[in-house]
C-alpha cells in the first residue's frame, strides 16, 4: 500500500517536468530533486516515502493567491505568558543542558493537567518532555521494537507515523476502519502476530476528523494488555472536539498503566507548532529505554520551549477555550458548504480535530486532482493517498488556520473546482 502511494507521488513529480508552464516546470524540478535524494540515500530511507506537505506546499507558492486547505495548523499565537521569556534569559544557568526528560515545573505543570482534563492517575507511570509528539512516537518505537517488529496502524493513517515506523526498520501493518472511520477491534485482533509490538490509535483522528467511541478505544486497550502488546495513542488534538463530544484518554482506562503509551502535543491547542513542544506518558519499565532514546538524539528538550511551554500551561485551558470555539464556527462554515457535494463526495460524520476527509466519486488520481485544484482553482487540499488510501480518490481538508471569511472563500473554490473537474 505505501509503495503505490510513493510511485503516485514520483509519477505526479514527472508528470510536471516535460510541460511548458514555468510554475510546473519549477514543481517537477523538485519533485526530481526529492527523487533523486532518495536514489542517493540508504536503503532504509529508501522505503519511507516523502513528506507530503512540502510538495504540495511548493505548488502553492507557485501558484499565488492559493488558499490552503492542506495543512493542519491553527489560526492563533501561543497566549503572551509563553513568550515572555525575561526570567528565562536572566538565568545563565538556563543556557546549559537539562534534564533529559524535561525541567522539573515543566513536568509538574504537565502531571496537574493529566489528572484534571485526562484524569490519568501517575502512580507507575513516567512524563517524557519532548521536542513534538512526533518525537514522541519515534522514541516509543526505539524503546519497544526490534527490526522486523510490526505495529498496526488504522487506515487512513497519520503519514509520520507510517514514515517512523518504516525508520525505525519495522513493519506497519493497515486495518481498515469502518465507513465513518471508527476503530474495528475485531479486525485488528485479527491482524496481530507474534511479531506484534503494538497497535496504534489517533484521537481525534487525523486525517479523518473522526473522534473514537470510548468502547472502542476501552477493547483495544484491553486487546493490548491481553496480547502483551502496547497500546500508543495519539490525543494530539484532545481539546478539538465538538457538538458535545468528548475526548477519551485510554491512560485513564483501568489497569492501563502497563501497557499504555500516550502522546500529547502543544503544537495545536496553545499555537505552538514551531516550538516543537510534546509529551509522552509511558509505563515507568520504558524510563530507562525511553531516556537512552531520547540522550542520544536530542540529550534534552529545547530549554526556552520548554519554559514558553511552561507559560502555556499556566495559562491554562481558558486561553484556548475561545480559540476552539472560533474554529468551531469556521467548521460549521465548512459542513455548510460541504452539503452542496453531496452526491459527489462521502463526508463522513467528523467530530473532532480540524480536518475532514472527503471520498470523491469519481475514478481520478488524487495527486492530480490537488494539483488541478491549486492550479485551476486556487484552492489546497491533501490528497488520500498520503495517508494511505489507495483504493478510490479521497481528499484531506483542513481548516484550522482559516478565519471564517477565508474560509468561506476557500470552501467556495473547493466546490466549485470539484463540481468543474468532476462534470467533465
Amino acid at each position: 500500500m505505501r509503495t503505490s502511494s510513493f510511485r503516485q507521488r514520483q509519477r505526479w513529480g514527472r508528470n510536471f517536468s516535460g510541460k511548458r508552464n514555468r510554475q510546473r516546470a519549477k514543481f517537477g524540478r523538485l519533485t526530481h530533486e526529492l527523487q533523486t535524494m532518495e536514489t542517493v540515500t540508504t536503503s532504509r530511507m529508501q522505503a519511507v516515502q516523502s513528506p507530503v506537505i512540502p510538495i504540495v506546499g511548493e505548488l502553492i507558492r507557485s501558484f499565488p493567491g492559493t488558499i490552503s486547505l492542506g495543512q493542519g495548523v491553527v489560526y492563533y499565537p501561543p497566549p503572551p505568558e509563553a513568550t515572555n521569556l525575561t526570567q528565562f534569559f536572566a538565568d545563565p544557568a538556563n543556557h546549559q543542558y537539562k534534564a533529559i526528560e524535561g525541567i522539573p515545573p515543566l513536568i509538574a505543570a504537565i502531571k496537574t493537567k493529566l489528572q484534571t482534563f485526562n484524569d490519568i492517575a501517575l502512580d507507575k507511570r513516567c512524563i517524557m518532555v519532548t521536542a513534538g509528539s512526533n518525537m514522541g512516537f519515534l522514541n516509543a518505537l526505539l524503546a519497544i521494537t526490534s527490526v522486523g517488529d510490526e505495529v498496526i496502524l488504522q487506515t487512513p493513517y497519520y503519514f509520520n507515523h507510517e514514515m517512523a515506523i518504516q525508520i525505525a526498520g519495522c513493519h506497519p501493518v493497515f486495518v481498515a476502519t469502518d465507513e465513518n472511520y471508527q476503530l474495528r477491534p475485531e479486525a485488528i485482533a485479527q491482524a496481530i502476530t507474534e511479531k506484534t509490538k503494538a497497535v496504534v490509535t489517533i484521537s481525534p483522528n487525523n486525517p479523518t476528523g473522526a473522534v473514537y467511541a470510548e468502547d472502542a478505544l476501552r477493547a483495544v486497550n484491553q486487546l493490548c494488555r491481553d496480547r502483551g502488546i502496547y497500546h500508543i495513542s495519539d490525543e494530539a488534538y484532545e481539546y478539538f472536539t465538538y457538538d458535545g463530544v468528548k475526548h477519551v484518554s485510554p491512560g485513564a482506562f483501568s489497569h492501563s498503566h502497563t501497557h499504555t503509551i500516550s502522546l500529547y502535543s502543544l503544537s495545536k491547542a496553545y499555537g505552538f507548532a514551531s516550538w516543537r513542544i510534546g509529551y509522552m506518558v509511558i509505563p515507568e519499565h520504558l524510563l530507562v529505554a525511553i531516556k537512552k532514546v531520547q540522550d542520544t538524539n536530542l540529550i534534552c528538550p529545547p530549554v526556552i520551549s520548554q519554559y514558553a511551554a511552561l507559560g502555556a500551561l499556566q495559562t491554562g485551558f481558558n486561553y484556548c477555550q475561545s480559540h476552539i470555539q472560533a474554529i468551531a464556527n469556521v467548521r460549521q462554515v465548512v459542513l455548510h458548504s460541504l452539503n452542496a457535494l453531496q452526491g459527489l463526495c462521502t463526508i463522513a460524520p467528523a467530530n473532532g480535530a480540524f480536518y475532514f476527509f472527503l471520498k470523491v466519486h469519481a475514478q481520478l488520481d488524487p495527486f492530480e486532482l490537488t494539483e488541478r485544484l491549486i492550479r485551476e482553482h486556487r484552492v489546497a487540499v491533501l490528497p488520500g493517498t498520503a495517508f494511505g488510501m489507495d483504493r478510490g480518490c479521497y481528499l484531506r481538508v483542513a481548516y484550522g488556520a482559516l478565519q471564517e471569511a477565508t474560509a468561506k472563500e476557500g470552501m467556495e473554490r473547493l466546490v466549485k473546482g470539484l463540481q468543474t473537474i468532476l462534470a467533465h
